[in-house]
């Protein structure tokens, strides 16, 4: 009885590749399409402020519809997909050998409300649980609601994002923690510019950043 249980619980929650519909490797992303994600070296894709930013694949193919999905679509399940794909970049770089405090890039609440989530803030607690680093969503403060930054060219995003984020000091870590800012694109870089002003601003000289995807223009 309890065998037939388990059978039936394991069809009932078997996983289906969100992207082909597969369910051969029980996962929200197949083998299949994996291998169709293009993947960037493990070293620095550019400096940003004189921090290091690492970008894990080109923004194409299955990342996009990764991100539009859980971004746009309220598909929060592929926060998991998100993580594991950060992780597994991040292993490879062999920083993990820093305790990080994990920062994830944060919305306007007026964005925030409209969504009714931020996927990096969904993301960031999923790469906590893979890394075991703390996660810390509250530090940094999306004050201004800026336009989308896709349809801007570099000059309007540098203005549109400035003065976007500001710190809440109840939940600032320690000056000498180390800081890994996460999220989705980075194109040309004026948002994590910005942020990394800030920190700097404010004492924080131990960052890196980590973002799933640049578009290959940017290169």
């Amino acid at each position: 009885m309890i065998k037939i249980l388990e059978k039936l619980l394991n069809l009932i929650y078997i996983k289906v590749c969100y992207f082909c519909g597969s369910q051969k490797d029980d996962a929200l992303i197949c083998t299949k399409c994996y291998s169709k994600i293009h993947f960037l070296p493990p070293s620095v894709n550019r400096k940003i402020n004189n921090v290091n930013v690492y970008c894990v694949a080109i923004y194409d193919g299955i990342i996009k519809e990764l991100v539009k999905a859980l971004k746009y679509h309220g598909k929060k399940q592929l926060a998991s997909v998100v993580a594991d794909l950060l992780f597994k970049y991040f292993l490879s770089l062999n920083l993990d050998k820093k305790e990080f405090i994990i920062l994830p890039v944060p919305i306007h609440k007026l964005r925030k409300r409209e969504r009714k989530y931020n996927h990096m803030d969904l993301v960031a607690r999923e790469f906590s649980i893979l890394s075991k680093y703390k996660y810390n969503d509250k530090f940094i403060l999306r004050i201004k609601d800026t336009k989308k930054q896709y349809n801007l060219k570099k000059q309007e995003r540098i203005l549109n994002i400035k003065d976007a984020f500001d710190i809440d000091e109840k939940y600032m870590p320690d000056k000498s923690q180390w800081l890994l800012i996460i999220d989705d694109i980075t194109s040309t870089g004026t948002t994590l510019c910005e942020i990394i002003k800030l920190l700097k601003e404010n004492g924080y000289e131990n960052i890196i950043a980590l973002t799933l995807a640049t578009p290959d223009i940017w290169n």
